[in-house]
């Protein structure tokens, strides 16, 4: 017999996720089977899947340096393109695409300030209804960006500088698109929550 119960108490099923309700929403934590997963493996002296990507990692950390690189100058012949034809559907897509791979990829080979600045230029692209409209010089702030940030890895204040950089980027994006929608940013970063003081007319 299932002796399931709500209201945040289990319901009786082993792996059954824990859910905690509240007025008007529910908070639901499932349950960690990798960790048994894992838990099981070391008893049983099975490999570490884990601790095998880890080792994985750092036999092609050597790598990371020229793969960044590689996407650098691929970002730089998208930012030559969108500079000789202007932003058209061609260009706008292979310099979002080369933004983004690299905000995917350049946290895990050791570079997560590069990431920083090409998810700003991402959000520049997405959040513009109109990209004919973004200056060419903020593109090429973004793209320098990344290069000196993958350039200067490793040296002396290199990642105070870059966290400036980051910093100055993020600045610039807001009061563009700001400018470009009626002082507001288009995105999310002005809803992120309800607000949790109640309204002076009821709910």
């Amino acid at each position: 017999m299932t002796s399931g119960r709500r209201g945040g108490r289990k319901t009786g099923k082993p792996d059954a996720p824990k859910v905690t309700n509240f007025g008007d929403h529910a908070v639901i934590v499932p349950k960690n089977l990798l960790r048994k997963a894992w838990a099981r493996n070391s008893a049983e002296g099975l490999p570490d899947p884990v601790a095998d990507a880890e080792r994985a990692l750092a036999a092609l950390s050597g790598e990371f340096a020229g793969w960044m690189d590689s996407e650098c100058e691929r970002l730089d012949t998208a930012r030559k393109a969108v500079r000789a034809k202007g932003f058209d559907a061609e260009t706008r897509q292979a310099l979002y695409h080369a933004a983004h791979d690299i905000k995917g990829e350049a946290a895990t080979f050791g570079f997560p300030r590069a990431a920083t600045a090409a998810a700003s230029l991402c959000r520049l692209i997405e959040r513009t209804t109109d990209t004919r409209r973004i200056p060419l010089t903020l593109v090429d702030q973004h793209v320098d960006a990344v290069r000196a940030i993958v350039r200067e890895h490793g040296t002396t204040r290199a990642e105070i500088v870059a966290d400036a950089l980051t910093a100055r980027l993020r600045e610039i994006v807001d009061a563009f698109l700001k400018s470009e929608n009626g002082g507001r940013l288009p995105d999310d970063d002005e809803v992120l929550s309800p607000p949790t003081v109640p309204r002076a007319d009821g709910p």
